[in-house]
């Protein structure tokens, strides 16, 4: 990414060390990254042979969600914590086109996202985004955020797609998520998505790598530890599966446990 691509006030940032939000713009076919990003992203794809197809499988289950929340589900309220670098299919993108009055708070602290998000990531006329610069950890100053653009007496879609690894401590993951639901109402829901242990050796070691090498340290838990971030919750059909078969537009697709297993997600209804 040259500097001429930067949005204004980017210059200063970190270059020496790869981001996930970078890395993983990479991996989907992105320009917002820079090269230390993509040399870490291909070493991590000649470990784990399947990583560029589990961020687009993950891509692909926000896409599906955001229009099951939409279409089905009549929500026209989403909170996306950890949002990411802007691409294709953004959650507005995707809610406003089935419903345009949809109202989508956008929540990251990496200051390159932020930026972007700020150029790109517009509403359409009858509806509204808003960004809030804030680490997912801060629920309460998100939540006073989000408020000036969200409704929270009405249902909200709580958006939590590969960010919840980067809560490395087990009881503060659970703690965080917990309170996102709790400051919902009912017929509110989740959507999550998390990277498992146990399934794929070459996922469990290339972490240390990662971690070694970046800014943000992640963490990998098991499928069982990701179903327990919907307690209380009624989990949606068909559970906590690989996000390639999360309700897929191509049966196929969703057949092939192949397609990145150790990358996991569901979706709960707040009863």
């Amino acid at each position: 990414m040259s500097e001429q691509h930067l949005p204004d006030g980017t210059r200063s940032l970190d270059q020496q060390r790869p981001h996930s939000a970078r890395v993983w713009d990479y991996w989907l076919g992105g320009k917002s990254n820079y090269e230390v990003d993509r040399e870490v992203g291909d070493q991590m794809a000649e470990v784990v042979t399947d990583v560029v197809e589990a961020a687009r499988a993950d891509r692909g289950f926000l896409m599906r969600s955001v229009r099951h929340f939409a279409a089905d589900a009549g929500i026209r309220q989403f909170l996306d914590l950890g949002a990411g670098l802007p691409t294709n299919h953004n959650t507005h993108e995707v809610a406003q086109d089935l419903a345009p009055e949809s109202r989508v708070v956008y929540v990251d602290n990496d200051p390159l996202v932020l930026r972007y998000a700020e150029a790109l990531l517009t509403s359409g006329p009858e509806g509204a985004t808003n960004y809030v610069d804030a680490d997912v950890r801060d629920v309460a100053a998100i939540l006073e955020q989000a408020a000036k653009t969200l409704d929270f007496s009405r249902p909200v879609a709580v958006m939590m797609l590969g960010i919840v690894q980067f809560i490395v401590d087990d009881a503060e993951a659970r703690e965080v998520v917990r309170r996102f639901v709790d400051a919902v109402p009912s017929g509110s829901y989740l959507a999550l998505a998390h990277p498992v242990k146990g399934v794929s050796s070459e996922v469990d070691g290339v972490l240390q790598m990662w971690n070694e090498a970046s800014v943000d340290p992640q963490t990998l838990r098991t499928h069982a530890d990701v179903g327990g971030y919907f307690d209380g919750l009624e989990i949606l059909e068909p559970g906590v599966v690989p996000c390639a078969q999360w309700r897929p537009d191509d049966a196929a697709v969703g057949q092939n446990r192949a397609v990145a297993p150790w990358r996991v997600c569901a979706v709960g209804r707040k009863p």
